[in-house]
This record gives structure tokens, C-alpha cells and sequence, in this order.
């Protein structure tokens, strides 16, 4: 009895491990690109005609006009936004869809539809959970495609449109994304070019403690406090600054706002004895 329970345990654990790997009828695909600056990707699988009709009127045809198709097999198909878009004008959020069909003759109803876990379950279809729907026209193709194909094409020469491709059979059915970039290269631009507050007053410190351009330091620690005009104690260094240039009346009026600011802030870190040991080293 002992070895035949071993062995009956031996062969589920060799069932379980050693699965027989064939190819899918409906191999799955993926394709992707970037629209602008968004990341646009597709997760499909590939049906086959197999001589059979695929739209259309009648018994005989695989996917009825009118009917709600999974636009494609098994689990349907997906489409990731990496950022927010339009897609035929409606905004749509970054994230995933599954992209649900009506196929027609003269006109087709697609949908994104945003509860991607009933996967090609068409059943479990609610209307509820659609973040777009909206008509296109179909065309034809003179070369048959014999293996169901999506397509991202015809991206714009400015990068702001493209073309999500439907093709099986003789029948292409696309459907515009629209994307806006400008905001990502707005922060790109003020991040690549802006320069903390702390090197400037950095730079401008050691060129007036090492006897260079003054005027620079000078330049170098306004932009300083620009970008910070509460902080007392680049305006402290700006007044040291002025003193070296010469500036007595600017040093003190610098001075004395240094010291109201340092006031104003609670703890003064020290800031309004040094411009008050300061002022008394200028006239």
C-alpha cells in the first residue's frame, strides 16, 4: 500500500512539474510605441480565418454584425495608456483598457472599457463601465489578412495624433488617440534649467571670499534670493557682498532687512548679531 501511494504521489509531482507546452491556435501578441511622450502598448491574440468568413451577415459568419465581439480571442484585447489621452475625443485616463467592438458594414461601435477582469467575457459586459464609445467607418484592404492584427500607425509629423489599427480578413477600422505633451516638457525644461538657490549663493560666496568678480557674486546671490526671499541669511551675504563693492548705504539697508526677516522667522540661527557685529564694521 506504502508504494503505491509513492508512486501515485511520484507521478502527480512529475504531472504537476512536466507540463506539455503546444502552440496556442490564437498566439498572443503585443505592440507599442511612444506618441509623443506617452507610451502607448497593446496586448492581443491572433485568431486565424481558417476559411472561415469573419464579418458579416448570416450563419456561417464568425463575428455578426450588430453583435459585441472581444476584438480578438481568448482574453480579448488590451490597450495601456501611460498618460492621460483622448481617444476620438474623449478624454481618457492613463491605465488599461480592454477594447470591446460592434462590427458593421458601413460603420463599426468600439468601446474602452475600464473593468479589464472580465477579459473577453462579452457576457459580463456593463455599460457602466465604458470610458468611451463611439462610431468609425470601416474599410477595405485588397491583400487578405489571414491572422487578426491591431496596429499603432499614421502618428503625426507634430507627434500629437495617432491611429489605433483593427485588421482582419479585408477589413481595416481605425480609431484616433490624441496625446498632450506639452506639460511633460514644460517641467522637463524648468527642471533641466533650474538651478537651486543653494549654488547660486554657493558660487556667489566663494567668488567674494576669493577675490573674484564681484559684480557676478552680486548677480549670483540675487538669484539666490530671488528664488528664496525669505532667506535672511543669503541677504546677510548679499550685504557683505555690497560692502566689498564699495555700496555702504545698499550694505546696511541690506543688512537691517536681514536682520527683520531673522526676526520675523523665530529663530534667527544667529543671523541678527552677525549683521549687527557687521553694521558695525561699515559706515
Amino acid at each position: 500500500m506504502k508504494k503505491l501511494l509513492c508512486a501515485i504521489l511520484f507521478v502527480a509531482v512529475i504531472s504537476a512539474e512536466a507540463q506539455v507546452q503546444t502552440p496556442q491556435p490564437s498566439p498572443a501578441a503585443s505592440v507599442s510605441t511612444v506618441v509623443g511622450l506617452t507610451d502607448v502598448k497593446i496586448d492581443y491574440s491572433r485568431p486565424r480565418t481558417k476559411g472561415r468568413k469573419i464579418f458579416g451577415e448570416g450563419a456561417d459568419v464568425l463575428v455578426p454584425a450588430g453583435q459585441i465581439w472581444r476584438t480578438g480571442a481568448n482574453n480579448g484585447t488590451k490597450i495601456t495608456f501611460g498618460d492621460d489621452v483622448t481617444v476620438e475625443g474623449t478624454k481618457v485616463a492613463k491605465g488599461e483598457y480592454l477594447i470591446f467592438s460592434w462590427p458593421g458594414a458601413s460603420e463599426w461601435t468600439i468601446s474602452l472599457y475600464k473593468d479589464i477582469k472580465i477579459g473577453g467575457n462579452t457576457d459580463d459586459y456593463k455599460a457602466e463601465n465604458e470610458v468611451a464609445k463611439f462610431k468609425v467607418k470601416p474599410g477595405k484592404i485588397a491583400e487578405k489578412v489571414d491572422m487578426f492584427t491591431m496596429n499603432i500607425t499614421d502618428v503625426s509629423d507634430d507627434n500629437k495624433t495617432a491611429k489605433i489599427e483593427i485588421v482582419w480578413e479585408n477589413t481595416s477600422v481605425k480609431f484616433s488617440i490624441g496625446v498632450d505633451y506639452d506639460a511633460k516638457v514644460m517641467k522637463s525644461i524648468e527642471t533641466a534649467t533650474k538651478v537651486p538657490a543653494g549654488n547660486y549663493a554657493n558660487a556667489a560666496i566663494y567668488y567674494a571670499e576669493n577675490g573674484k568678480d564681484l559684480n557676478q557674486a552680486l548677480t549670483w546671490i540675487n538669484e539666490a534670493i530671488k528664488a528664496n526671499p525669505k532667506a535672511f541669511w543669503y541677504i546677510h551675504q548679499k550685504a557683505k557682498i555690497q560692502a566689498k563693492m564699495g555700496d555702504n548705504k545698499g550694505a546696511r539697508e541690506t543688512a537691517n532687512e536681514s536682520i527683520r526677516l531673522a526676526k520675523e522667522n523665530g529663530n534667527d540661527f544667529g543671523y541678527v548679531k552677525m549683521n549687527e557685529d557687521f553694521l558695525k564694521t561699515i559706515k
